[in-house]
């Protein structure tokens, strides 16, 4: 075993979990940068092996989602439903139903981070308009973009590397894990209402000022979503999903014929660097022999393919996903998944139990700190406010999740 790819690695995950280290003044994807630089500078990899190493189809795949959801964006798309929103919800309680059901949904087509970085504003402009408790509904958005976003393999990018590493079927995870997403957003619900039905008194919430107007910005969002749903039936066909996506995002620059420039600065470069760098520092991790030497000791299945067993693969899943984070543990453990019994089951597991991690704690998932970060006018999310939620949660929603896939197992 080589020390110097698990060294590169074990710093690269420092400086990654860290989130941002003011004295260095990297960011996450600036860590995973380092390490990918330090994997071919010190020998770990070639040249060559590292630019192997970065997966297309993910990087693409990523690339195609977030310019359609760009397109949300610069369309104001959820400004415009905020009228209607506050509208038909008329009362708090309401309105967190409207929050968790609306982010849940289309969290599974744009991705869990496009939509709290959409609807983190408006949810903020509704707890200042209204003089509404903040906790409930930036917890709302955040932990509900993430719950739903497990329907679909392009909900979030753990979803979209089971989908390219595991070979997972678009259509047969939705049809596996979709009545999942929809079981657990109601346990979600119910969760954060129980928690604080208190703060959600009865009371009717004044109207937001005028209604927007009907005109050419409508007809340009109703293209977009349009474009996105034809995009699902294609993944759903079969069609290639990172082509797929780029194809629907090339459609509607083409439908909308606008300056596309203004396009790119919507598009999230920092999360495909992260990405690229991350695919090459797990790669020198694997070459150097530590995932190897760590699963010889510590194997992911011992106990066969009882419910036991399953459910102790479910919380390592869980489990690893917080501590080394849910897209490098997927990097780390893909080589063990085919020894497993049932490789493919136990990919829509992978799946499902590190979207699911992400509600566990306040760092535990990208969306959860742009939600975080956007409501600092109104308080923010603390730590331990969030773990309140975050952890009955984040358990109850795996194991719903565990136990689903191993009933369709049998």
């Amino acid at each position: 075993m080589s020390w110097t790819g698990n060294v590169i690695f074990l710093v690269s995950y420092a400086l990654i979990s860290a989130r941002r280290l003011s004295w260095l003044g990297l960011d996450r994807p600036a860590g995973a940068l380092l390490g990918a630089v330090c994997c071919v500078v010190f020998g770990v990899l070639t040249p060559s092996e590292a630019m192997a190493a970065v997966n297309g189809p993910t990087i693409l795949l990523l690339f195609g989602v977030m310019g359609m959801g760009a397109f949300l964006a610069h369309d104001c798309f959820f400004d415009d439903i905020e009228h209607a929103l506050v509208r038909r919800a008329r009362t708090p309680g309401r309105l967190l139903a409207g929050i968790v059901w609306g982010a849940g949904i289309l969290a599974a087509f744009i991705t869990n981070d496009a939509v709290c970085v959409l609807g983190a504003p408006l949810v903020v402009r509704l707890i200042q308009r209204h003089e509404l408790p903040a906790l409930p509904l930036l917890l709302a958005l955040a932990t509900a973009a993430n719950t739903g976003s497990v329907a679909t393999l392009v909900g979030n990018p753990q979803n979209m590397l089971c989908s390219v590493l595991g070979g997972v079927s678009y259509r047969e995870h939705l049809l596996r894990v979709g009545p999942v997403a929809v079981i657990c957003l109601a346990l979600n619900h119910g969760l954060l209402w129980l928690v604080f039905r208190r703060h959600l008194a009865p009371r009717l919430l004044a109207a937001v000022g005028e209604a927007p107007p009907r005109g050419p910005l409508r007809v340009r969002t109703a293209t977009t979503l349009a474009v996105i749903a034809a995009t699902a039936v294609a993944y759903t066909l079969g069609a290639d999903l990172a082509w797929a996506a780029t194809a629907g995002f090339v459609a509607l620059m083409l439908l909308h014929r606008r300056d596309t420039s203004l396009l790119w600065s919507r598009i999230d470069w920092s999360l495909l660097l992260f990405f690229a760098g991350l695919f090459v520092v797990v790669e020198g991790f694997a070459r150097s022999g530590g995932p190897g030497w760590l699963f010889a000791r510590f194997p992911l299945s011992r106990d066969g393919d009882g419910l036991g067993g399953w459910l102790r693969l479910a919380g390592i899943f869980l489990v690893g996903s917080n501590v080394v984070s849910n897209v490098p543990f997927i990097l780390v453990v893909r080589h063990q998944m085919a020894a497993l019994a049932s490789p493919a089951m136990s990919w829509e597991l992978l799946a499902v139990a590190s979207t699911f991690a992400g509600n566990l704690t306040l760092l535990g998932s990208v969306a959860n700190i742009i939600v975080a970060e956007s409501a600092r006018d109104v308080g923010g999310v603390g730590f331990w406010a969030h773990l309140k939620v975050g952890l009955p949660l984040a358990m109850g929603t795996t194991l719903i999740g565990a136990i689903w896939l191993n009933v369709l197992m049998m």
